[in-house]
């Protein structure tokens, strides 16, 4: 009996572990244009698949598939190992008609057991000009590819419209009142091979900004607009707090982006025979249309206002309801909600005249959202009774603007009783306080102390302590204590003014650091991590070595700096050049291994011959 109950526990917890660990993932484009190609894969998370059954591809085409491939991998971390493995199905599909189609569930049987996958909906929107049938990716830095099957247009330099690439401004509300959240949301929407894109929004009078994180691989879709079929992606989102009433005006931003266009009078195979590209790359400027707010001020605001505008609750709580006198006691008020939460001022409560306060304690716990700031913001209060009794604590007001309403509204904390003891010490007498009261008196002191006994110094009459060497001591030592002080402080001063020379006298080696572990990435056959960080340790060089922001840091500042101070026009050439070449070999097909390590030594080349010139 206890063996069988063994094997059934065990039993359990193996189909538990199954259920568990055994997974079927499905990943599809959520929209695709007539006539394009997509691909669907189906990963399995384990290499013991006895059998897979495809789901029914009702409304496309499988024009290949199913290819099998498999992936494991090996990990050992602090002595600990750890293995997966899976298996991934791919198919090829094609959109014949538009309309709302939906793939439905694979199935895979393992160890004897059924797993399927979830259905997917795709989105076949009808022939446009121009788009794609793929999304694409983009990796931070302002770069990104096109997809992976384009039907865009071969565009070239001359014919590439405000229609073929363009960007929009969206504000998610234009008629606001004071301190209510707007979120603005900048869209790319192209038909040509845009690779790269630089821009970014200026300061705005009357706003306050926060800007909402963007995952850096962009991650393109099919769009219809205006009859055409776009590649669009999100750029850019901002969550925006009017700070004054009245028309506020968002202005046009101008990004640069840069176009990979083909030359239609190149003949390939003269251009082959020559060595020479058919392809060549094209600056665009792409400028956001403006945008204005109407910004309605609060109505009359109540005494006690918080400053909060948007949707709230409050609640309170206290450390313990019955304490000793001269023992501390917590009060906690939480606010919780979305909306300006920065901007809440701090509650007031009401304690009794005998307790002892402090200054309250704020705690932010909140996150930033595309509704506002939400989450809570914590005030703690700190006080201590002095005297036994029982007191009350009223209840605190917290007086908000709601959006939903565009009304102000009112919501209390608890209220509570707290039961103050005779705390421990001596004996003490009794007196009545303002409230009539009866209360303890501590006796802290004694009215009459011994006379005091014992060897007594006695001092000559007219024996002062004027003109003694104490008395100059005591002058003199603090007039060398602030000389000392005055000589120090100027030092600080001076090394302060002179951060710019001590972080060019730095670049050199944080530019080494920074190549060391892009060497690490290199022995890794990490290529993403690698390039960002020979690009880091290039423009950080740069930067460091002239004082120059993160903002003014382009090539063309880079050329004026470095020609200015008389550096060779063939240095000039070869640094900007390790530049070029190492934001090319990012997204440059072929032998990766070599391309990265010719990058890494042209960039050790480059920075170490500035370093001797400059």
């Amino acid at each position: 009996m206890k063996r069988l109950l063994h094997i059934l526990i065990l039993v359990a917890f193996s189909v538990s572990a199954f259920a568990d660990e055994v997974s079927l993932r499905v990943s599809a484009p959520s929209t695709v244009e007539v006539g394009g190609k997509f691909r669907v894969q189906f990963t399995v998370n384990t290499q013991n698949v006895s059998h897979f059954s495809a789901p029914d591809f009702k409304g496309f085409e499988v024009i290949y598939g199913p290819a099998t491939s498999s992936q494991s991998s090996f990990q050992m971390i602090n002595g600990r190992t750890s293995q997966s493995s899976s298996i991934i199905y791919t198919y090829v599909l094609l959109a014949g008609n538009s309309g709302t189609f939906t793939i439905g569930s694979a199935s895979v049987q393992v160890d004897g057991k059924t797993v399927k996958s979830k259905p997917v909906q795709v989105r076949v929107l009808s022939g446009g000009a121009g788009g794609s049938s793929n999304g694409g990716s983009s990796n931070g830095g302002g770069n990104y590819g096109g997809g992976q099957s384009s039907s865009a247009p071969s565009a070239s330099s001359s014919n590439i419209s405000a229609k073929d690439l363009f960007m929009t401004a969206t504000a998610s509300r234009t008629s606001v009142h004071e301190q209510e959240a707007i979120l603005l949301t900048y869209k790319i929407y192209t038909l040509v091979d845009l690779t790269q894109l630089d821009g970014k929004l200026p300061t705005l009078d009357g706003f306050q900004i926060q800007e909402i994180p963007l995952p850096r691989t962009k991650e393109f879709s099919i769009e219809q607009y205006n009859g055409r079929n776009y590649r669009t992606v999100t750029w850019s989102q901002y969550l925006l707090f009017p700070q004054k009433s009245g028309k506020l005006t968002i202005p046009s931003i101008t990004y640069e982006g840069v176009v990979i266009t083909r030359n239609r009078n190149l003949d390939p195979i003269e251009a082959f025979f020559n060595g020479q590209s058919g392809y060549s790359e094209v600056k665009r400027k792409i400028t956001t249309p403006t945008l204005t707010i109407n910004v309605s001020p609060l109505p009359n605001k109540p005494e006690g206002f918080s400053g909060a505008v948007g949707r709230f609750s409050v609640s309170s709580s206290i450390s313990t309801k019955e304490v000793d006198a001269n023992e501390a006691v917590t009060l906690k008020i939480s606010v919780q909600g979305s909306g300006n939460m920065k901007l809440i001022s701090t509650p007031e409560v009401q304690f009794p005249k005998d307790f002892e306060t402090y200054d309250a304690k704020v705690n932010d716990n909140f996150q930033l959202t595309r509704t506002g700031l939400s989450g809570s913001k914590d005030f703690e209060y700190l006080f201590v009774p002095r005297h036994p009794g029982t007191y009350e604590i009223p209840a605190s007001e917290f007086i908000y603007f709601d959006t939903e309403s565009r009304s102000y509204k009112t919501i209390k904390t608890e209220a509570y009783t707290l039961k103050v003891n005779k705390g421990k010490g001596g004996a003490g007498q009794s007196v009545s306080n303002y409230s009539g009261q009866q209360q303890d008196v501590q006796q802290l002191n004694q009215d009459i102390r011994f006379i005091k006994k014992g060897d007594v110094d006695l001092h000559q009459p007219g024996d002062t302590f004027f003109g003694t060497w104490k008395c100059w001591a005591a002058y003199i030592l603090p007039l060398l204590l602030f000389i000392i002080a005055m000589v120090l402080g100027r030092k600080q001063m001076k090394a302060n003014a002179n951060v710019a020379h001590l972080r060019g006298k730095k670049a050199n080696k944080v530019a080494l650091k920074r190549m060391k572990t892009a060497k690490k990435l290199l022995d890794a056959h990490d290529t993403g991590k690698f390039y960002d960080e020979v690009l880091r340790a290039l423009w950080g060089y740069v930067g460091d070595k002239f004082n120059m922001s993160q903002e003014s840091l382009n090539k063309e500042n880079i050329e004026q700096s470095l020609t200015s101070r008389q550096v060779p026009d063939e240095q000039i050439q070869q640094f900007m050049k390790v530049l070029n070449d190492c934001e090319f070999a990012r997204y440059a097909p072929g032998d990766v291994n070599e391309n990265m390590e010719n990058v890494y030594n042209s960039a050790i080349s480059a920075i170490s011959k500035m370093e001797d010139n400059l």
